[in-house]
């Protein structure tokens, strides 16, 4: 008496289907690479709950970076002006007793304390057909310009931001880039938060300020 399968054959019936399912994701991957995504994001972040130092700070944030848009290659553009102005005012606003935001820095009042200039150096994106693993990734990198009111350079400041999706078979190619770039935004506020005080010439500076606050 056979007991059991011991033919193949069950197993084939098993990875037919398995097989044809992996072409199908595979042909969906390379028709959705052939598509060009125009992506907008306009997220809107959290106002940061903080104990900001006392400061006055001025956060330049020119036309070119409030109407920002990258194009990490050919067949994406990706609009995140409106979404990185909210995330550094709001940031900032976590840092700072007085943010004011303006056009440019000859727009500084008297009251100013320090001047912040982002910009975004570049943005890079990695496709599940480029990089052959199941996520979308992005990549922000943010240069902040921080001055005196005199125009007195304190620092140029590397931010890198990152995010990816969980996942990409569930997500359309847009949104999929979309939901990478939010969080990679994210990841520019945490590191924002988190870090900017601790930039050896931005505690240097204040050290500084305090100092002299003594000596008066």
């Amino acid at each position: 008496m056979k007991t059991g399968i011991t033919s193949g054959h069950g197993f084939c019936l098993i990875m037919k289907p398995m097989r044809n399912m992996i072409g199908l994701l595979m042909v969906s991957m390379i028709l959705l690479s052939g598509c060009t995504s125009n992506v907008r994001v306009e997220e809107t972040f959290p106002a940061v709950v903080a104990e900001p130092r006392d400061l006055n700070a001025v956060l330049v944030m020119d036309r070119e970076f409030r109407t920002y848009q990258a194009s990490p290659n050919e067949k994406t553009n990706i609009q995140i002006g409106s979404a990185q102005v909210d995330l550094m005012t709001k940031a900032f606003t976590g840092l700072f007793s007085k943010v004011t935001v303006v056009n440019s820095k000859d727009q500084a009042g008297p009251d100013t304390d320090i001047v912040i200039i982002p910009s975004v150096r570049q943005v890079q994106l990695s496709t599940p057909t480029e990089s052959y693993l199941n996520v979308y990734e992005v990549w922000i990198k943010y240069n902040l310009d921080i001055e005196t009111p005199d125009g007195v350079p304190i620092d140029s400041w590397f931010l890198p931001a990152y995010g990816k999706t969980p996942y990409s078979f569930l997500f359309s190619r847009g949104l999929a880039v979309e939901t990478a770039t939010t969080v990679a935004l994210r990841d520019a506020a945490a590191k924002l938060m988190l870090d900017f005080f601790r930039i050896p010439a931005i505690y240097g500076w204040m050290q500084q300020r305090a100092a002299e606050k003594a000596e008066s």
